[in-house]
């Protein structure tokens, strides 16, 4: 039976009650965020509050976070009541298509569901936090131009097969971007996943590549680097 937690350093997140699991995806973005000057940030979909908690101990931001599965919204609430950062944190079961806060963030990000148009499987839960159909690109892209702020940082972790369909939305809703990282699992593969920070002021883009593992389970330095104040053993 798999386990229903994952441990950090400084927090644990339970998993068992929300279709996504905690995974690379969500590490990387916690990880690699701008949240230097953070006052509020939004996490959208935020599943098990894994990126909400990351983001929090990375900074002093007040966070919001929004699911409309309620059962990760229940889960998210039990993980982030157990961290330290239960003050800075608060969880909605809301749909971010029509979430109207009092005021806008200076940070938004999402680990979205990205599979569009693919072959889907019987757990309901688990299409709808995988799949675009309940939030595609389009909508996402458009509700974080709506409640960023207009000096504000939107950040996301997708496939880089949607890579080019995302910046042409982006774009479409006044986006510029601003920073790009391209994630091999291995130093010879092909790159699957792409963080992308995008502006809504003119800026030029900074790009690099991050490679995750040299061989098997032995890290990169830059990953290491990115990840060590969360894992365990890094």
């Amino acid at each position: 039976m798999p386990n229903p937690f994952f441990s950090f350093k400084q927090f644990t997140v339970y998993h068992d009650r929300c279709a996504m699991k905690v995974g690379t995806d969500g590490v990387l973005l916690g990880a690699w965020t701008d949240v230097e000057f953070a006052v509020r940030i939004l996490d959208v979909g935020s599943g098990t509050g894994l990126i909400s908690l990351m983001l929090a101990q990375r900074s002093r931001a007040q966070i919001t976070a929004v699911d409309i599965d309620a059962d990760a919204v229940l889960q998210a609430r039990e993980n982030i009541e157990a961290s330290p950062w239960k003050d800075r944190i608060e969880v909605k079961l809301h749909d971010v298509c029509s979430y109207a806060p009092d005021a806008c963030f200076d940070v938004i990000v999402s680990n979205p569901p990205y599979f569009v148009n693919s072959l889907k499987c019987p757990d309901g839960q688990r299409n709808t936090a995988r799949h675009a159909d309940t939030l595609d690109f389009d909508r996402l892209i458009s509700s974080a131009a709506r409640l960023l702020l207009p000096e504000g940082a939107f950040s996301v972790i997708i496939p880089t097969d949607g890579m080019e369909l995302f910046l042409t939305l982006a774009s479409g809703c006044g986006f510029y971007l601003s920073r790009k990282t391209l994630v091999k699992t291995k130093p010879d593969a092909t790159p699957k996943r792409v963080l992308l920070e995008l502006k809504l002021r003119p800026t030029s883009c900074i790009s690099d590549e991050l490679v995750v593992e040299l061989s098997r389970h032995v890290y990169s330095e830059a990953y290491t680097a990115l990840t060590k104040e969360f894992y365990l053993k890094m």
